[in-house]
C-alpha cells in the first residue's frame, strides 16, 4: 500500500515523531512522557478506527515499544508501558530479536486462502464453476453459487473461470506478501511468523492493512548518539530521490540531515560504486571457472533467503561487501571515533547491521518513514533549507542501485569497460517469490554463467518496507538523479582507490 496515505501510515508518523520527541527532550532520567503519548497520537473519548478507544491506545502503546526497539510486552501479565525503557538511553543499544513483530491483538483474523462466493453471483444457465470443480464443492441454492469449504480444494479453477468475477479467492495480506512462507496462524486464528524462515524483509507490515505488524526502530538511541559530543554521519540510500517530497530536492539533504544533529550526510551510492566494482572483478575471475554463477550481494533479506533454503550454494553469493558496509568504513576511515547511521527504505537492513560483524561500520539503522517523524519532531521547514552541492558525487549506476536491474546494470557496465571481451549473461527476479524461483533455476543449471540479482521487494529498494512515495514516482525520481551524476559509472569514481584499504 506504498504511496496511499492511510489511517496506518499516519498512526505510524504520530509514534515515530513522539518518540523523536521524547528522545530530544531527554534529561535526567526522565522517561515520564511514555504514558502521555498514547493520548496524544489517540486524544478524545471516541474511538476512531477500532471498536475502543482503549484498544486503539493499546496498540499505539506497542507501537511505540517497538519504536524505541523494546520487545512487545506479554499480553498475559500486566507491565508498565515503560518496562525496559532505561535501555533504550543507551547509544550502542542494537536489536533483540525478533525484529519484526505482529501485535496480536490488532489482527483482524484475516480469513486465509479461502475461496468465496460475492454477491456478483447471477446464477447463470452454464454455471462453469460447478462445472470445472474437481471435487464437487459447488452447488446451486435458491439461484446463487454455494461453495462447501469441506470439500473446496482451493485450486481456483472456479475462480477463473466466472465470467463476473463473482468468486474470489481470498488470502491474508501479509502471507500473500510473504515470498518465504513465513506466516501463519496461531491458536485463535491471529496471523503469527515463523521466525525461522523469516528473513526480514518487512513486506508483511507494509502490507497488513490493519496496521497489526511492526518492525523495532533505532530513533531513541540514534537522537541520544546526535545529542552526545560524538559526531553522527548519516549514510543516505540512493532510494532517498523524491521520498520526502519536492521540496526536500536533492541539493537541500545535507542541510536537512544537519538540522537533526547530523555531521553531514553522505551518499550510500559511493560505496554502490565500490561494491560494483568488486562485483564485477569476482564475476570475471569466478564464473564459472570456480563458481556456477554468481547472484549480487546488496539486497540482505535475498542474500539470507539463498543462504536458508539453498546453503549448498551460499558460495554463489557475492563475498563483495554491501554499499552501506563499504560507506560506513569509508566514513570512519576519514572520520576516526565517530557513529555511522544508515538512512533507507530496508527493514533487512536493520538486521544486517545488527551482525557482529557489520557493528563496528554501522551504528545504527533508520528508515525513511522513521526520519520522516524525526523531521516532524524538529519541526524542519523544508522551504527554509539552504542548497548545497549535490551530496558527493556518486556515479548515476551507483545511485541505480535503488531501482530493479540496477545493480546488474551497474556491474555489467562496469566489466564491460575493465575486461571488454567478456560477456556477461544476466537474469534478475524482484520479490521473493520470484527470488526462489530464480534460484531453483540456477540451482538445476538453467543459469550456468550468469549474474544472478535478486531484489526481496517488487520494484527494488524504492519498493521497501520503510519508504514512503509510490514506487513508481520513486522510480523516476532516481533515474533522473542518475542522469545528473557527475559521473556516469562507477569505475569512474574518485574513491575506487581506497577500496583495498576498507575492505580488509
Amino acid at each position: 500500500m506504498r504511496g496511499i496515505y492511510t489511517s496506518v501510515n499516519d498512526i505510524r508518523k504520530r509514534v515515530f515523531a513522539e518518540v523523536a520527541r521524547l528522545s530530544y527532550d531527554y534529561k535526567d532520567g526522565d522517561l515520564s512522557q511514555m504514558e502521555q503519548i498514547p493520548y496524544r497520537v489517540i486524544p478524545g473519548e471516541v474511538s476512531t478506527y477500532r471498536e475502543s478507544v482503549f484498544l486503539e491506545r493499546a496498540i499505539v502503546k506497542e507501537r511505540m515499544r517497538l519504536a524505541m526497539g523494546l520487545n512487545l510486552r506479554k499480553f498475559t501479565e500486566h507491565a508498565p508501558v515503560s518496562e525496559g525503557a532505561q535501555e533504550c538511553v543507551k547509544p550502542e543499544k542494537y536489536y533483540q530479536p525478533p525484529l519484526i513483530n505482529i501485535i496480536k491483538f490488532a489482527c483482524h483474523k484475516c480469513p486465509d486462502n479461502v475461496v468465496r462466493v460475492t454477491d456478483a453471483c447471477q446464477g447463470c444457465l452454464a454455471h462453469p464453476c460447478k462445472e470445472i470443480c474437481p471435487k464437487g464443492a459447488v452447488r446451486f441454492e435458491n439461484g446463487r453459487s454455494v461453495i462447501d469449504q469441506d470439500k473446496c480444494i482451493k485450486c481456483g479453477k472456479c475462480v477463473s473461470v466466472c465470467q463476473y468475477s463473482a468468486i474470489v479467492k481470498q488470502e491474508r495480506p501479509c502471507a500473500k506478501a510473504c515470498g518465504m512462507n513465513a506466516i501463519r496462524s496461531d491458536e485463535l486464528g491471529r496471523a503469527d511468523i515463523d521466525q525461522e524462515k523469516c528473513v526480514s524483509c518487512g513486506m508483511c507490515l507494509a502490507n497488513c492493512p490493519f496496521g497489526a505488524i511492526a518492525d523495532k526502530a533505532q530513533i531513541f538511541q540514534t537522537i541520544q548518539a546526535l545529542k552526545s559530543d560524538t559526531p553522527v554521519y548519516a549514510a543516505i540510500a540512493p532510494a532517498i530521490a523524491g521520498q520526502f517530497g519536492a521540496k526536500l530536492t536533492p541539493g537541500k539533504i545535507r542541510s536537512a540531515f544537519k538540522a537533526l544533529g547530523f555531521a553531514d550526510a553522505i551518499e550510500v551510492a559511493i560505496g554502490a560504486d565500490l561494491c560494483t566494482i568488486q562485483e564485477a572483478k569476482d564475476f570475471v575471475e569466478e564464473v564459472p571457472e570456480k563458481l556456477p554463477f554468481m547472484a549480487t550481494s546488496c539486497c540482505p533479506a535475498w542474500s539470507a533467503m539463498a543462504k536458508k533454503l539453498f546453503p549448498e550454494y551460499a558460495n554463489c553469493i557475492s563475498m563483495a561487501l554491501t554499499p552501506m558496509v563499504l560507506t560506513g568504513r569509508l566514513i570512519k576511515k576519514e572520520h576516526p571515533g565517530c557513529k555511522v547511521a544508515f538512512i533507507g527504505p530496508c527493514a533487512a537492513k536493520k538486521l544486517e547491521a545488527s551482525r557482529r560483524t557489520i557493528r563496528s561500520d554501522v551504528d545504527f539503522v533508520l528508515t525513511f518513514e522513521e526520519v520522516m517523524g524525526m523531521f516532524e519532531a524538529k519541526e524542519v521547514d523544508f522551504d527554509k533549507l539552504e542548497e548545497v552541492d549535490c551530496m558527493h558525487g556518486a556515479s548515476g549506476d551507483g545511485r541505480g542501485f535503488a531501482v530493479s536491474g540496477g545493480v546488474a546494470e551497474a556491474v555489467v557496465n562496469c566489466a564491460k569497460e575493465f575486461y571488454p571481451d567478456r560477456e556477461i549473461k544476466v537474469e534478475r527476479a524482484e520479490g521473493l517469490a520470484d527470488c526462489r524461483k530464480l534460484l531453483a533455476m540456477a540451482k538445476a543449471g538453467k543459469y550456468n554463467g550468469y549474474l544472478l540479482e535478486g531484489m526481496a521487494c517488487p520494484g527494488g529498494c524504492v519498493a521497501g518496507a520503510g519508504t514512503v512515495q509510490p514506487i513508481a514516482k520513486s522510480t523516476a525520481a532516481v533515474n533522473l538523479h542518475k542522469k545528473v551524476s557527475t559521473n556516469k559509472h562507477a569505475y569512474q569514481s574518485n574513491y575506487k582507490e581506497v577500496l583495498r584499504d576498507i575492505e580488509e
